[in-house]
């Protein structure tokens, strides 16, 4: 399984960034996976920002991003989406996503970072003031 993320970049604040994630190799169906976005900044720990159902039918978010950020994925393509706007200093990190078989309880778990199988390699994202 790979996953490999691109767009990461350097923008001033309020900027934007589109960030994709290229599934392959998965053992089931694209659509038989929840994909999530985390970030680490320099001294931090891994953080939750975003979650995709397999389906694309529920999306999460992490409070801190909530309004300005949206997840989405397109089935067709084996590839996901993290469209990043209003961004602020307290953005940069190396975001990650990562991808799980789905269960039932990921409504409920979605945020667990321990839960996620796959994880692509990161890609930096520094916003500047």
């Amino acid at each position: 399984v790979q996953l490999v993320e691109s767009g990461g970049g350097l923008v001033q604040t309020g900027g934007s960034l589109r960030l994709s994630c290229a599934a392959s190799g998965f053992t089931f169906a694209f659509d038989d996976y929840a994909i999530g976005w985390f970030r680490q900044a320099p001294g931090k720990e891994r953080e939750f920002v975003t979650a995709i159902s397999r389906t694309g039918g529920s999306t999460y978010y992490a409070d801190s991003v909530k309004g300005r950020f949206t997840i989405s994925r397109d089935n067709a393509k084996n590839t996901m989406y993290l469209q990043m706007n209003s961004l602020k200093p307290e953005d940069t990190a190396v975001y990650y996503c990562a991808g799980r078989f789905s269960t039932p309880d990921y409504s409920s778990t979605y945020a667990s970072a321990p839960l996620y199988n796959y994880w692509g390699q990161g890609t930096q994202v520094t916003v500047s003031t």
